[in-house]
């Protein structure tokens, strides 16, 4: 309970001195390359809380994240799932839920830093969203896309958006399949009790967008999702249900 107590005071504090740079920069018009405060931000944020929690990440597959201009698509259990991530990005962008946004100060530090929000019961809003998420890989960003949508239960992949894989096409980008294990110990979805542990992540080769049209989204959004249950199933003996969409068992 110490340490749940203390990491939320460390969350707060940290958040609100991160939130209030980036903010500052944006109003200061710091342009957002590597090594500004929109790049560094982030990353502190989250090794600050990586700490704070007590939590340990073995990183696989490093050598994939090499480079810029990615698409990291990740599964996503807790929230802790986020500074994970974060802590590891060289100008990473989160495409977040519109709600989000709405947070006093965190909101404000989310968008200076270049988050994109996506509201996700609006159709249209959301294809905008992924539009402006693809010029931001034009100018040098990775973004990062929790394909589930929504925090799951156990690491049994679910069902994936296929927004995030119109958004790879669109930018020609390549998707970076990654998988989270360990921050459900940490932090499990709906609980408040923080606990130290490992964490592994792993970065999958990538899977190539040159070329593929708008019709191919569903076959890349199933290619990406077998390779991540193929290393759930591998490494940690998590089999996650069969999954094919709907454009594929409508042919």
């Amino acid at each position: 309970m110490i340490r749940t107590i203390l990491g939320a005071l460390f969350t707060l504090v940290a958040t609100a001195i991160g939130s209030s740079a980036v903010v500052i920069g944006a109003l200061l018009r710091r342009k957002d390359t590597v090594g500004s405060i929109f790049d560094i931000t982030p990353r502190v944020w989250g090794k600050a809380l990586v700490w704070a929690a007590g939590i340990e990440i073995v990183v696989h597959g490093e050598e994939n994240t090499r480079g810029a201009e990615k698409m990291f698509v990740s599964n996503h259990v807790s929230l802790f799932d986020v500074p994970v991530i974060a802590s590891l990005m060289t100008r990473g962008k989160f495409v977040a839920k519109a709600e989000l946004s709405r947070i006093p100060l965190f909101g404000a530090g989310i968008r200076a830093a270049g988050m994109v929000f996506i509201e996700r019961e609006n159709r249209k809003a959301a294809f905008e969203s992924y539009r402006e998420a693809s010029d931001r890989v034009h100018d040098g960003a990775s973004i990062i896309v929790f394909a589930e949508g929504t925090r799951g239960d156990s690491y049994a992949l679910r069902a994936f958006k296929k927004g995030p894989f119109v958004l790879a096409i669109s930018a020609q980008a390549p998707i970076i399949p990654t998988v989270i294990y360990g921050t459900i110990h940490c932090q499990p979805k709906g609980k408040f009790l923080l606990r130290k542990g490992r964490v592994d992540v792993h970065f999958l080769e990538p899977v190539p967008t040159a070329g593929l049209t708008y019709e191919q989204r569903g076959e890349l959004a199933a290619t990406v999702r077998g390779r991540m249950a193929e290393a759930l199933q591998l490494h940690y003996g998590v089999k996650s249900p069969g999954w094919e969409p709907r454009s594929l068992t409508t042919k």
